[in-house]
């Protein structure tokens, strides 16, 4: 038998968790259990993270047009829309949240498929707060890197990458639209260019030391990173070499502005 507090708390499809006085990171907590969203986002909440919390899509949907969000922490075992389709419509918009997915399956599928569409982390539930307050801390810091980096953007073979804005040019100057993954992976090469870099270290550059993604997760992300580039240009699939029992090198010269 529920508690009434579990009652209480299962009978609110979203609740707000107050923010403390000093402004933080912002991070919203979408899962249909109560106990576990309102858990995870109050002690977010005690390690000064501004949490909204959601039961759906469409609550979600109405925390992101109140305020903007840093980072989402999203179940995929969702009523309606489930988690993976939400993180696929996250990532086809500019300047979209990190995203870490929670699945009470553990499932491999899930792991992997959520990887490939862009997502910066992956936990099984049920998880440690503490682990996921880590992955938060890690997800967040990457992301800062970028927007604190001294080169805010770099130029090869007529390509532009601009990191703060997480947008990708053509020689033509069309803009590529890359998810999460495949920019975390492009990023890696161009400051690393003419470089052998293995799987478990673009694994390492692109998600963490800490990450349990797949090598076959790589691999799938620089196919499609592949394709992007020769989409713009007919050299560009070359721009990622892979050498056999090596790993992968970008061959271009990267020249950083």
């Amino acid at each position: 038998m529920m508690t009434t507090m579990q009652q209480t708390l299962d009978a609110s499809a979203e609740l707000d968790v107050l923010p403390g006085d000093e402004p933080g990171p912002r991070v919203i907590v979408v899962d249909d259990d109560a106990g576990i969203r309102h858990l995870a986002a109050e002690f977010l909440q005690q390690h000064g993270y501004r949490t909204r919390t959601a039961s759906n899509a469409t609550g979600l949907e109405k925390a992101l047009s109140a305020e903007n969000a840093d980072l989402v922490v999203l179940d995929v075992m969702l009523p309606g829309e489930d988690g993976l389709s939400i993180c696929r419509r996250l990532f086809a918009k500019p300047e979209s949240p990190a995203v870490i997915i929670l699945s009470a399956r553990g499932d491999d599928t899930d792991r992997i498929v959520g990887l490939e569409l862009g997502a910066d982390d992956y936990l099984a539930k049920p998880c440690n707060p503490r682990e996921l307050l880590a992955r938060v801390r890690a997800v967040l810091r990457r992301r800062g890197e970028v927007r604190s980096s001294d080169a805010l953007a770099c130029e090869f073979d007529g390509w532009s990458l601009d990191l703060l804005r997480r947008e990708l040019r053509t020689p033509q100057a069309a803009i590529v639209n890359l998810s999460a993954g495949e920019f975390a992976l492009l990023r890696a090469f161009v400051e690393r260019p003419q470089r052998v870099l293995t799987r478990d270290q673009l694994l390492d550059l692109a998600r963490g030391p800490d990450s349990e993604a797949y090598d076959r997760a790589v691999d799938v992300q620089i196919s499609r990173l592949r394709r992007k580039l020769a989409d713009g240009d007919v050299a560009g699939g070359e721009l990622i070499r892979t050498l056999r029992n090596e790993g992968y090198m970008f061959t271009a010269r990267v020249h950083r502005r």
